[in-house]
């Protein structure tokens, strides 16, 4: 991989991305009645998509917003020309990914999909409604009457299956609010996080904006290269990175597979495995080493692969490291949905060799042929044998590489290490279905013993 070109400026990004911390900044106290400062903000929004087929329509939104008259349709083109700007910034970044590492370019569709018709407009515009009313008081602003206005319009979209989705976004965008409420005592406002709630948000409220994506299937063997695991006190989700090879001898691609399952915030470590093994026969496949091969296995049209285990068995013996160094650089990926363009869900499978790993101030990072790049050890999950000291003993490393905070960042899946001369793979998946190991069956035992506890509990309260 060219570490160095991970390192070298991308033109123009600074300047969007300043675009839209500035108009972030004008968010907290919010738009209702809005200051010089605020003004030059939303002008400087609309002064970064002039010449896009957005100019004309966030120049008037701006004026609109700059005079504290702004409508519905105004707040929704800001919100549109806030994600052009971090979408360009996310195509910018995986191009240069794509130039470091050596692989193709993700594949052109012929067109949009095309949408359906939309299923509860008058609750999206409700939902649009609060939204609009939230960037008028700002962050600075909310109060608990202010939140509380999204509870009726979630507890009406939940039911639909259509919505339900963008239900979930709402609720726990207000949940968050709510939870901050008097905005005015806050002491640190979460800036960049609450305007990418509120614009997706808003975005999704417009009639069409979810439509029906060209979904399809696939046949062919699944080669996994590493877990990610993300955990919340109610919730953990494992996301499987993994190379498909079709079936027909086309070129092999970048895919992704996930399970998710709410949780007790009692079961953490290893445990989180028995609450997503039953849902999932790839995570086994991953622990064991194996491929895996699908038949018709429905798949979105960004490479998730819509798992049903009644279209997949377990394959041959098929080694990470292996797959990584053979056919990752000559996978591509698939296209990125247009709102779901944002440097945040950048997260590109990547292998380093020949790599010296130091310390900076605490923070591990890797030297590449005279190039550092950082080491992301806090995305490390505990619910497996993958630590921060092994990646730091490691001269072989497959990851996911990310971008955060202004610079590219490595977020270890596995690694190689030399034991007693010889090359030992740690996995931070490796317990996925089951483990021999001490540390592993200590946490699953744990685990086992808080969830019958809670099932006992659950049963005397439905028994009562």
């Amino acid at each position: 991989m060219r570490a160095d070109l991970l390192s070298d400026p991308v033109e123009g990004l600074d300047e969007a991305l300043a675009a839209v911390e500035t108009f972030d900044q004008a968010l907290v106290s919010g738009l209702l009645r809005p200051g010089a400062a605020q003004a030059a903000a939303v002008a400087g929004l609309a002064e970064s998509v002039a010449g896009t087929p957005l100019a004309v329509r966030v120049a008037e939104a701006a004026e609109r917003a700059a005079a504290g008259a702004a409508g519905e349709d105004h707040f929704v083109a800001l919100a549109a020309a806030r994600g052009a700007l971090l979408g360009s910034v996310h195509d910018a970044l995986t191009l240069r990914i794509d130039e470091a590492v050596g692989r193709p370019a993700p594949e052109e569709k012929p067109g949009p999909a095309t949408a359906g018709p939309e299923h509860g407009t008058n609750l999206l515009a409700a939902a649009r409604t609060w939204l609009c009313d939230l960037a008028r008081s700002g962050w600075r602003g909310i109060d608990h009457e202010l939140v509380a206005g999204a509870a009726p319009v979630v507890s009406a979209m939940l039911p639909e299956p259509v919505l339900r989705r963008r239900a979930t976004l709402l609720d726990g965008f207000a949940a968050e609010l709510a939870a901050s409420c008097p905005g005015a005592t806050l002491e640190r406002v979460p800036v960049r996080r609450w305007a990418d709630l509120w614009s997706r948000a808003l975005l999704l409220t417009v009639p069409g904006s979810a439509g029906e994506r060209p979904d399809g299937s696939v046949t062919g063997r699944l080669l996994p290269l590493g877990v990610d695991v993300q955990e919340h006190a109610t919730a953990v989700q494992a996301q499987v990175h993994a190379v498909f090879e079709p079936a027909d001898g086309g070129a092999p691609r970048l895919v992704r597979a996930g399970v998710s399952a709410p949780k007790p915030d009692t079961v953490v470590g290893a445990g989180l495995w028995q609450l997503l093994r039953p849902r999932m026969s790839l995570l086994g496949a991953v622990s064991e080493g194996r491929s895996m091969e699908l038949a018709d296995m429905p798949v979105t049209a960004e490479g998730d692969l819509v798992w049903d285990d009644e279209r997949a068995r377990a394959g041959e013996p098929a080694d990470p490291f292996a797959t990584a160094r053979v056919r990752l650089s000559a996978a591509a990926a698939f296209r990125v949905a247009p709102l779901d363009r944002h440097p945040v869900r950048i997260a590109v499978p990547v292998l380093l060799e020949g790599y010296a790993a130091h310390s900076e101030e605490g923070r591990l990072a890797f030297d590449l042929a005279g190039q550092r790049l950082a080491v992301d050890t806090d995305r490390i999950p505990a619910a497996g044998p993958l630590t921060p000291e092994a990646v730091a003993a490691s001269h072989s490393c497959v990851g996911l590489l990310r971008w955060d905070a202004g610079e590219f960042l490595l977020q270890p899946l596995a690694v190689e290490t030399t034991v007693r001369k010889k090359t030992v793979a740690v996995h931070a998946g490796a317990w996925a279905g089951g483990t021999s190991d001490k540390a592993g069956l200590r946490a699953e035992k744990a685990a086992t013993d808080a969830v019958a506890v809670l099932r006992e509990r659950a049963g005397r309260l439905l028994r009562k």
